[in-house]
């Protein structure tokens, strides 16, 4: 074994250390010493700080939320991140509920009918696994069920699950994925 190859081998293991003493030091760091997720959100927002640890942290709860995402406030999630997905381009306004498994995602498939990303209003509770999907605008003071799949919803309105309809096509569709990055195109 020649030096290169050894050099390129431990500098493989430092990275590969690197990474999980992020992973598995990210709840204690975040936790304790910035006082909690939101806070070290908002301190990477305002000054900088370590994008992989976010990241590493948010993995620990198979979560994800965007650093673009406009969130006001400190929404409450009475069972932690679990699951919870919120779009880079999100806008999600102060006072909100979020039970676990939601999504807030961005639609980026090309001629649907609600391309783009979502707009929650202020005080809205969001019920375990609702997704909210695309160019959505979600009033003040509304409430959505359980997986609930949810379009535009005035102020002060609630959303229900009911039955399922199933819609047929006469062509077939582009259903891949393109991320949220390629809206222009």
């Amino acid at each position: 074994m020649n030096e290169k190859s050894i050099f390129s081998r431990l500098l493989y293991v430092a990275k590969m250390l690197y990474h999980e003493l992020h992973y598995l030091l990210c709840i204690p760091i975040i936790q304790g010493w910035y006082g909690g997720f939101w806070n070290y959100r908002h301190k990477i927002k305002s000054n900088g700080g370590s994008e992989n640890m976010y990241y590493a942290y948010l993995m620990r709860y198979n979560a994800f939320v965007g650093l673009g995402a406009n969130i006001q406030g400190t929404p409450m999630l009475p069972h932690g991140l679990n699951g919870i997905h919120i779009s880079d381009a999100a806008t999600i306004g102060e006072g909100c509920v979020i039970l676990q498994q939601v999504t807030i995602g961005s639609n980026t498939t090309k001629g649907s009918k609600h391309f783009g990303s979502p707009t929650i209003g202020k005080h809205v509770f969001i019920g375990a696994g609702a997704k909210i999907i695309g160019n959505v605008r979600v009033g003040d003071n509304c409430r959505i069920g359980a997986n609930c799949v949810v379009v535009n919803m005035p102020d002060n309105s609630t959303a229900i699950l009911r039955n399922i309809d199933i819609i047929i096509h006469d062509i077939s569709r582009d259903n891949s994925f393109k991320g949220i990055y390629h809206f222009e195109e």
